[in-house]
């Protein structure tokens, strides 16, 4: 906790009288006018807004505003901590419970896209390859086998981060067939991936399947699950009375509860299987077009005496780059934990979660990450066991500013009032100075990211607020209000 008595005396030189009434942060009464007033914030204050800018620095003010968010009815009971950080003279300028592990929400994000980016590199593509054995006969008859050879493209026919669709994909397989002279398959087409090849049984502790409207299924393939067989069950009778909704899963069997839904009812999932999906759209596409498939769609996870195939089309997905953008601007679950998955898969040869966790806290050790304080337990940061502390998230991002992949890692973050997740915050002051990535939860409230000061200078900062009281609205402006002062440093 920060003690500005000695802010108080230095100001009192000139206007001792003046200050005499606010020399002390005053207890606010929460009230239903409390966020309804002419201020947004209204907060206490130790100094008068008319000469406190002429009187303290900077630093000071960011001081003063922590010291006043104690008393403020939305934070005064929730856990929180901030550090605002100098990266130059690698000092905290101000802090509040810095070293306190707090649950980071999808500000975990931050941690799984640069290890992504350290280990794969900005350029790295997944490819999604059409080959085919066999032969071709003088009638255009292939007597052999399609494949449709994966890599565990997260963003396959999604049109995320410039993705091509489905349509887009299977109109290049088609055009692939027929520069090969292909008008005829006696054979199967079977997709062979060795990469997400199984569903998930355990799921990481404490994921929160449902926020801000959407249900997010775990990674890996759901093939033979039908989205529509998701049920959202509302007050169930036997069960908690606090827990209130929860989801039914057919492929993991278990139930998992939600504490709140403010949704309207529509739920999003993602398609099951994407390999799958494509092989059959693809087979669908060409009997359409008069190419005959005798065979049918066949999954093929290992091959012991693999064919002689040749190559017809490869269709690469976006880069590492384009796709760590989508991510943090978006905030994207599902491609977060695709990213945790692949880079276990690179480095260890599988393609589990506890693989990709065990590749990103052994590359965060490396880095000289402070481990203290840390639980990393998936890679979006739906989990509420996930757990970092404020220093090493700044600490973190300072340590970044000097790998070369920095400015594509700085260009994926939302920028304030502008882009992606802050697009809303920071309309004001800081508009066009924050790029951070934001985390929510129920309850989760987070802000991690770089600040760009109206002299120039380069801060890092970290803002994470837990059992909050309020909308999460009341927070943001809170955010806002705290980081205000620290644009003049």
């Amino acid at each position: 906790m920060v003690n500005f008595r000695k802010y108080i005396s230095s100001a009192a030189v000139l206007a001792s009288g003046f200050f005499l009434a606010q020399s002390t942060v005053s207890t606010v009464l929460y009230s239903q006018n409390y966020d309804n007033q002419k201020n947004s914030l209204n907060l206490p204050s130790p100094v008068s807004s008319m000469v406190e800018k002429t009187v303290l620095s900077a630093k000071e003010l960011v001081d003063i505003n922590v010291n006043t968010m104690m008393a403020d009815p939305v934070l005064k009971n929730a856990n929180w901590g901030f550090v605002v950080y100098d990266p130059k003279t690698k000092k905290v300028i101000s802090s509040y419970n810095e070293s306190t592990p707090l649950v980071p929400a999808s500000t975990t994000k931050l941690l799984t896209t640069e290890t992504a980016l350290n280990l794969l590199g900005e350029n790295y593509r997944w490819m999604t390859q059409l080959e085919y054995s066999g032969t071709v006969d003088e009638n255009g008859v292939l007597n052999g086998n399609l494949y449709i050879i994966g890599s565990g493209d997260p963003s396959l026919g999604t049109n995320k981060a410039g993705a091509w669709s489905y349509r887009d994909i299977i109109s290049d397989f088609v055009g692939g067939l027929s520069r090969e002279g292909i008008r005829k398959v006696n054979g199967d087409i079977i997709i062979q991936t060795a990469l997400f090849k199984g569903n998930i049984s355990t799921l990481p502790e404490n994921v929160v399947w449902l926020e801000n409207n959407n249900y997010y299924l775990p990674v890996g393939t759901t093939r033979g699950i039908n989205p529509a067989n998701e049920k959202l069950i509302v007050k169930k009778a036997n069960f908690s009375p606090e827990k209130k909704f929860f989801y039914v899963s057919p492929y993991a069997n278990q139930m998992v509860y939600a504490e709140k839904y403010d949704g309207d009812g529509i739920l999003t999932t993602k398609l099951p299987d994407a390999p799958a999906y494509l092989a059959n759209s693809f087979r669908t596409t060409l009997v359409k077009s008069g190419i005959p498939v005798s065979g049918k769609v066949t999954p093929k996870m290992t091959d012991s005496a693999p064919e002689t195939r040749k190559m017809i089309s490869a269709y690469k997905s976006p880069t590492l780059s384009d796709i760590v953008y989508y991510t943090n601007q978006h905030s994207d679950n599902s491609l977060a934990e695709a990213l945790l998955r692949t880079v276990g898969f690179q480095k260890m040869g599988d393609q589990t979660s506890e693989s990709g966790r065990m590749v990103v806290t052994g590359h965060l050790r490396e880095a000289g990450f402070d481990m203290e304080g840390l639980n990393y337990m998936d890679g979006s940061g739906l989990s509420r066991s996930n757990n970092v502390t404020p220093i090493s998230q700044v600490k973190f991002l300072t340590s970044l500013m000097d790998e070369k992949y920095y400015k594509s890692y700085l260009t994926s973050l939302p920028v304030g009032g502008q882009s992606g997740t802050l697009k809303r915050m920071f309309l004001g002051e800081g508009n066009g100075q924050v790029f951070a990535k934001t985390g929510t939860l129920n309850k989760v409230k987070t802000l991690a990211g770089y600040l760009k000061t109206h002299s120039g200078k380069t801060l890092v900062f970290s803002l994470m607020v837990n059992n909050y009281a309020g909308s999460v609205d009341m927070v943001k402006k809170r955010m806002e209000k705290i980081l205000e002062p620290a644009l003049d440093l």
